[in-house]
């Protein structure tokens, strides 16, 4: 009985250790910082889409194909270049940390702007409601 254990485990191991195939380099490899560019506009996309995609497809605007055709790349050699890269999981994670990097310094430069609308916007009413309450006629108790 422990010898048909003992075989079965060994078994198990045997198969469940195999050879695990990389995908070979492209010929036409994305540059790291080209492919962290082209990643940071495909999650810009992906989160337009997410926000307005009904007009996004009623205007037939093909996010995909205007990312590669800004890139001068092709959907086949996107698609090699980022398994290669996936297949090595350090490098990957770097480009992952580099992308994530771009969009929060895009983020906090987008809020600081919006930052600045909302006091513009606040001063402006502020002013609007000083002048009102300067040009109110001062009421007489005898009228």
């Amino acid at each position: 009985m422990k010898q048909s254990i003992v075989f079965i485990i060994f078994a198990l191991s045997l198969f469940g250790c195999q050879e695990v195939n990389q995908p070979e380099k492209p010929k036409n490899l994305i540059a790291k910082d080209k492919m962290i560019d082209i990643l940071t506009e495909t999650y810009l996309d992906n989160a337009a889409r997410s926000v307005d995609n009904r007009s996004i497809i009623s205007k037939g605007i093909k996010m995909d194909s205007m990312v590669y055709k800004n890139f001068g790349i092709d959907s086949l050699q996107f698609a090699k270049s980022n398994a290669f890269y996936a297949a090595d999981v350090n490098t990957y994670m770097e480009i992952v940390r580099e992308v994530e990097t771009r969009l929060t310094a895009m983020q906090q430069k987008m809020d600081s702007i919006w930052e600045k609308e909302w006091v513009r916007k606040d001063s402006i009413k502020r002013s609007l409601k000083e002048n009102k309450t300067e040009t109110e006629p001062v009421k007489d108790s005898l009228i």
